[in-house]
């Protein structure tokens, strides 16, 4: 049975640190822990930070949807679930949840520590959500468990356990995963360019505000920002992906497209801006073109 205290808002705020030495303050970041309860049901609280500035490991309980960009993922009991800045999800069924826990953290949380995007729970392309069996949860419960007590302690050094125990549940996600026979141990240099780039590709979205737009539309802007001729680029991607540099580009923006259709009330034409279109019936056409509906007909489908 799962009995957690669920955090008040006014909690969230609360929460003191406590002394720390100076230099490692410094390279704390921002982790806290909540009770899902407390963000489901009739009486819902808004969540108190904001979604595209953390990463996140959730276990929910109950019979749920989550929608990871243009992807619907049916939760029927209960699972583990990754989300990273990113990636733009929606969470349907609160009203259903019958526990769980949530962490959040930055990047900054785990700087010194790896590169935090290298896992692929937290990729673009990876899985997020891994359903559990009962035999499962208690050992994945106890680990956000010893979060809140850690959190709630004096020890100075917590953060260092902390960060231990979301690692723990982060391998649990990568242990869940398929398998694959070949391990690649080092990264070459057209790995490296590609990564990069998907990296920097990611980083446009999503686009919160009517006003702002993407920065980079084409395989040369992404170049440019990389530093390399854009000829180098475009072969390290094809060698990498066997696809070309503009066709993720605009798988990219499609899949955007898509969620914003989706799960925004914005117009037409103040999505075309906001993807980079300079006129909504050329954004029109390249959504006609890769989905053989117009914009409001996917809209309304």
């Amino acid at each position: 049975m799962l009995m957690i205290k669920p955090e008040t808002i006014e909690g969230f705020y609360q929460r003191k640190i406590g002394w720390v030495p100076d230099d490692y303050q410094k390279e704390i970041g921002h982790f806290n822990l909540f009770n899902l309860k407390a963000f489901g049901g009739e009486h819902a609280r808004p969540v108190p930070y904001v979604k595209r500035d953390y990463y996140k490991i959730m276990i929910f309980r109950g019979e749920a949807k989550m929608v990871y960009a243009d992807r619907e993922l049916h939760i029927k009991r209960q699972a583990l679930c990754f989300s990273n800045p990113f990636i733009p999800y929606t969470f349907i069924g609160k009203e259903n949840v019958k526990g769980g826990y949530f962490c959040i953290f930055d990047r900054e949380f785990f700087h010194g520590f790896g590169d935090i995007d290298g896992y692929s729970v937290f990729h673009p392309q990876g899985n997020h959500v891994y359903e559990l069996d009962d035999e499962q949860i208690p050992a994945i419960i106890d680990i956000y468990e010893r979060m809140d007590r850690e959190l709630s302690s004096s020890y100075i050094y917590k953060y260092d356990l902390l960060r231990n125990l979301a690692m723990e549940l982060i391998h649990i996600g990568l242990k869940m995963e398929p398998t694959t026979l070949e391990v690649q141990q080092t990264m070459n240099a057209a790995q490296r360019i590609t990564t990069q780039f998907v990296e920097l590709l990611e980083r446009q979205f999503p686009i919160d505000d009517q006003h702002d737009k993407i920065g980079f539309r084409s395989a040369s802007e992404y170049a440019k920002q990389l530093n390399v001729h854009v000829n180098h680029l475009n072969r390290a991607v094809k060698e990498v992906t066997q696809k070309t540099t503009s066709q993720l580009i605009s798988e990219r923006l499609l899949t955007e497209a898509k969620i914003m259709l989706r799960q925004s009330s914005w117009t037409i034409a103040e999505i075309a801006y906001a993807l980079g279109f300079n006129e909504p019936n050329h954004f029109s056409s390249f959504f006609r073109k890769s989905t053989k509906q117009s914009p409001t007909q996917f809209r309304n489908g």
